[in-house]
């Protein structure tokens, strides 16, 4: 008998547990609670996209204590063979929603490493069946899909997380200490930079098309996306080439596997993957929630394409004590200019956050200059350091508190960057109403707040 079918259900035990009430009291953390899964049982975990950061990410998942990767899932058999040597005895399938269908039983927890463009339509239907689910970052491509996500989880009642950098860290909590402490007193200013992107953008689309390789499922990859021929690397003389061998971590595919974030139609740009990273503590330290207004500078914008580099303006409103803020976001190696209080020598690092406050700047999470944080003195910590991405999904699971960046949180960080993205390809400042769900002085680019989907799919 396998380990599946030796569980006892949860409902049955509960069950069991209610008819015998008269005589044994079972208490709740043994049970669980709804939609919990207690200590004693093993939660059995599907991961869905396993080829790229899923083969790192899922195997840190597995080393938390009492879980299990019995289910594999990915469009490209190839690309997925180094995790299925991992887990040999997982089961395996091509197609998501298969999976879901066939073992929405056996399975309690979802992992999401695919493209940003197929997060909503993975993540909705295994929500819809009470599964727990971890989502690579951003949460979607859309504003739309990330509002619907966050509502449908909600309802859902299932424990949720998204992997951008962990806000509950030891780093990340002192920060908040020291800003509500009045460090620097109120910070009216961020700026935040990153070296991404280690990707092409800012490319045409190659006029040509590749045969499809018998292991990779083009249609389910493309997924909701606007069909296209599939291509398989850059060329001698494609100038997307050239940033293929700059980069660090060198990918000469046009879309798949890895080189999608740069294209509009799958990815987020470098915003949309770095950008929740360092949001997650900026929004958190600042009691942040939704702009009133963003607008950006750019390289060329393509229809397709994110630009090689951008800079974009987000301004937020006073809120819970603290004044109106001005946040700015660097990328392609922009950086912004050097503060006077740094020492010198000392430079910007490659990606970093600096808050400007009436009295000081924080550069990461240290006042500078260094002489005038030793002469600060830290105030106790009043916030609870937790375990991590992986390890915070899986208390929560177990009936501790949500995760530091559930579905609902994630909500509010990649719709700033998805708003940077808009105002990137309008070109212009955005007044955005976060009630309404949209642009109030540029009717054109509420058509990026929502778009449809290829004929076959839906939410």
């Amino acid at each position: 008998m396998g380990e599946t079918e030796k569980r006892i259900n949860r409902r049955q035990f509960m069950a069991r547990a209610a008819w015998a009430g008269a005589v044994t009291v079972v208490p709740r953390h043994v049970l669980g609670g709804p939609r919990h899964i207690p200590p004693s049982e093993t939660i059995q975990i599907a991961g869905i996209g396993i080829g790229g950061v899923g083969h790192g990410q899922i195997q840190s998942i597995d080393k938390q204590q009492g879980t299990r990767i019995a289910v594999l899932c990915d469009v490209d058999q190839v690309y997925a063979d180094k995790t299925y040597k991992v887990y040999p005895e997982a089961r395996r399938y091509r197609d998501y929603r298969e999976m879901l269908d066939v073992e929405g039983d056996k399975i309690d927890a979802v992992y999401c490493g695919t493209p940003d463009h197929t997060h909503a339509v993975i993540c909705l239907p295994a929500l819809r069946k009470g599964k727990h689910i971890c989502c690579v970052k951003p949460l979607t491509r859309t504003i739309d899909e990330e509002r619907i996500l966050a509502k449908a989880a909600q309802q859902a009642g299932v424990m949720t997380q998204v992997t951008a950098s962990a806000n509950t860290s030891d780093s990340a909590c002192r920060l908040c200490e020291m800003i509500w402490d009045g460090a620097i007193g109120d910070v009216r200013e961020v700026h935040i930079w990153s070296n991404r992107p280690l990707w092409p953008q800012g490319m045409l689309r190659p006029p040509r098309r590749d045969p499809i390789p018998r292991t990779l499922d083009w249609d389910l990859w493309i997924g909701p996306a606007a069909m296209r021929p599939f291509v398989a690397e850059w060329r001698d003389g494609d100038l997307a080439l050239r940033q293929v061998k700059a980069n660090k971590r060198p990918q000469p595919a046009v879309y798949h596997p890895w080189n999608f974030r740069g294209w509009w139609d799958f990815g987020t740009g470098a915003l949309g993957d770095m950008g929740c990273h360092h949001f997650n503590h900026v929004f958190k330290a600042l009691k942040l929630r939704y702009p009133i207004s963003v607008s950006a500078s750019a390289s060329k914008v393509f229809d397709e394409t994110a630009p090689l580099a951008s800079i974009v303006t987000y301004d937020f409103p006073a809120r819970e004590g603290m004044p109106p803020l001005r946040l700015l976001w660097y990328d392609g190696g922009l950086k912004p200019p050097r503060p006077a209080a740094l020492e010198p020598g000392r430079e910007l690092p490659d990606s970093g956050n600096m808050y400007v406050g009436d009295k000081g700047v924080i550069l990461g999470s240290r006042i500078i200059p260094e002489e005038k944080m030793k002469a600060y003195k830290t105030p106790p910590k009043t916030l609870k350091r937790r375990s991590g991405t992986w390890g915070e999904w899986i208390e929560a699971i177990r009936g501790g508190e949500p995760a530091g960046c559930d579905f609902g949180w994630a909500a509010v960080l990649t719709e700033a960057v998805l708003l940077g993205n808009i105002a990137i390809r309008a070109g212009k400042q955005l007044d955005w109403d976060a009630r309404k769900m949209r642009f109030t002085n540029d009717d054109g680019a509420n058509k990026y707040v929502k778009e449809a989907y290829r004929k076959g799919w839906t939410l």
